[in-house]
């Protein structure tokens, strides 16, 4: 058996889970995606503060992400307005979701639709199609709300959640539940990866998965409170804030990373191109090293 033969789900959201995607997008149907739709920066926080809607840009990314980069498909969605008008600093594949999530009843419609366009096999879906934002919580209970906000904070927040609470879609929690490999990250800890995890249905269906979980820790340390912690103190974070710890490997680059609470598998993932980057083949080779490591196959 080799990853071809896999179910995989990828959840997390930024740059990161697109690179993912990209890196497993010869397994067409056999990969899903689950989207974080908690930004409220740049062109999409201006779409939110527009109209009350799920934040778009990073399902964009992950849409655009599967296909050839030099298609016209790519470039139209990825396009960006200059300029110091109403439309500088937009993109316009987020100008085009957001208006298709106008028109249609739901935005997986619209999803959809963009994925015939695009003629992308993978399933890209939302965590929730319900607009929600991160709340952060400091120890002495006051807060911060927004994407934004959370990665400005001083401190590591002692908790997180969505306001207002939402539900998945059914699709998340059938990928997940089928899924024979689950993978979180790499990207922005709290911002990125921890978002989906706070919607209940999905943080049950991890707690219930059949299959093995892996996170990828990220190259460099990331602007943010949790660049701080040790990968130990992340899981027990996470075990706070969920209730369950739904990891059971972590792969990563620095050799000095060590945990009591998972197995952790060492690997060179740099790319020479750009060093923040997950090289893609190196990135397949490590899940294929953690996977047997790990008795998948």
């Amino acid at each position: 058996m080799s990853l071809k033969n896999l179910n995989v789900v990828a959840i997390g959201g930024g740059h990161g889970l697109g690179r993912v995607l990209s890196t497993f997008s010869f397994l067409g149907n056999q990969l899903t995606g689950i989207v974080a739709t908690t930004d409220n920066g740049g062109s999409t926080g201006r779409l939110r503060k527009r109209s009350s809607s799920i934040a778009w840009g990073d399902l964009r990314n992950c849409l655009t992400q599967l296909v050839d980069k030099d298609s016209i498909g790519s470039q139209l969605f990825d396009f960006r307005f200059n300029g110091a008008d109403e439309l500088g600093g937009h993109n316009l594949g987020n100008l085009i979701l957001y208006s298709l999530g106008q028109i249609h009843t739901s935005p997986i419609e619209s999803i959809k639709l963009v994925r015939r366009i695009l003629r992308v096999k993978t399933a890209v879906l939302p965590m929730s199609e319900t607009p929600t934002d991160l709340m952060a919580f400091y120890p002495e209970g006051r807060c911060r709300v927004g994407e934004l906000s959370v990665d400005e904070m001083p401190i590591m927040p002692k908790n997180l959640m969505l306001a207002p609470l939402v539900k998945t879609l059914p699709a998340c929690i059938e990928a997940i539940e089928n899924a024979d490999l689950i993978i979180l990250g790499p990207g922005s800890f709290l911002t990125s990866i921890i978002p989906p995890l706070l919607v209940r249905d999905i943080s049950n269906a991890l707690r219930d998965r059949k299959g093995h979980c892996m996170f990828i820790e990220n190259i460099v340390a990331e602007k943010s409170p949790s660049a701080s912690l040790t990968l130990d103190e992340k899981l027990d974070w996470i075990e706070e804030n969920l209730g369950c710890l739904p990891i059971d490997s972590v792969i990563c680059q620095d050799k000095s990373v060590t945990s009591d609470k998972v197995s952790v598998c060492y690997h060179d993932l740099q790319s020479d191109e750009i060093k923040h980057y997950h090289d893609k083949d190196k990135l397949i080779k490590a899940i294929e090293d953690c996977a047997k490591q790990n008795n998948i196959f």
